[in-house]
């Protein structure tokens, strides 16, 4: 479970919250590592090299890769960090908007890894951790799009784990329920508003607010990260804290209709 100091890493979306705090835990660990923003870093912690790069733009994520391995000379690890979140009822986003969301979520995952792949199998290793969630798993009243680039991102992740191991590469998945950060803050926020819904989005807000009071420190799921990074049989999954962990259980577990009825309590809706 040593990390060897020469090991380089990339963690996308690294300027704030679970980003920061993986890249930071990452070089405590002798990690090199270079982060990513969609702007430009003054003040980056001084272990990290912070690199401006849009996963939405082909150009600059190659741009990317191209001037890690300059620097660097291999990857080692990519954390596929950089997300955003849409918090609305489904028929509020017009398809654009969720194309958009789509673009970050699902395909800026895809534009990172097909970039980095070259070099991995060229080096016959390579580790790669996509952040989904716990939305990925379970069903996401009021947030049907988010959920929806999350669960493909678990398609995604699992199947092509099982393509690049023949090169030493693993693809391994990072589960995090609710965690402190300015994720849901910066959401997005519907484009097509109805007002049959503004109680209820109303509601979700609030509850929100209650669980991030008790919500994980973004270090609970950087020190998960590091914990896959470093395993030397990765699993394809990883949890990251407690309520995530009971999420996954109860999931996989509970029947349907008695999960259902929970899920519907927990979150405040009529059931």
């Amino acid at each position: 479970m040593n990390t060897p100091k020469s090991k380089t890493a990339i963690v996308t979306g690294a300027s704030t919250g679970i980003g920061k705090a993986t890249a930071e835990t990452l070089a405590r660990s002798g990690y090199t590592v270079f982060g990513t923003s969609r702007r430009a870093i003054e003040n980056s912690p001084k272990p990290i090299t912070m690199l401006k790069c849009d996963v939405t733009d082909e150009a600059s994520v190659k741009n990317l890769v191209s001037t890690v391995l300059a620097r660097a000379g291999h990857i080692d690890l990519l954390v596929n960090n950089a997300g955003t979140g849409l918090f609305g009822g489904a028929e509020e986003s017009s398809i654009e908007q969720v194309r958009a969301l789509f673009d970050v979520n699902l395909f800026g995952v895809m534009r990172m890894t097909n970039a980095v792949l070259p070099s991995m199998r060229q080096a016959g290793e390579g580790r790669i951790l996509n952040v989904s969630s716990a939305l990925g798993f379970l069903p996401a009243p009021y947030s049907a799009h988010y959920s929806s680039t999350k669960h493909a991102l678990e398609g995604y992740s699992e199947s092509l784990d099982h393509e690049v191991r023949a090169f030493g590469v693993r693809v391994s998945l990072i589960e995090p329920a609710y965690t402190r950060s300015d994720f849901d803050q910066n959401a997005l926020k519907p484009d097509l508003a109805l007002s049959v819904y503004d109680k209820a989005r109303a509601g979700i807000h609030a509850l929100t607010q209650d669980v991030m009071r008790t919500a994980d420190l973004p270090e609970v799921v950087a020190n998960t990260v590091l914990r896959a990074a470093t395993a030397s049989q990765p699993r394809r999954r990883y949890t990251a804290g407690k309520l995530a962990g009971q999420l996954s259980v109860l999931r996989r577990f509970v029947p349907a209709q008695m999960f259902d009825k929970s899920l519907r309590k927990q979150l405040r809706l009529p059931v």
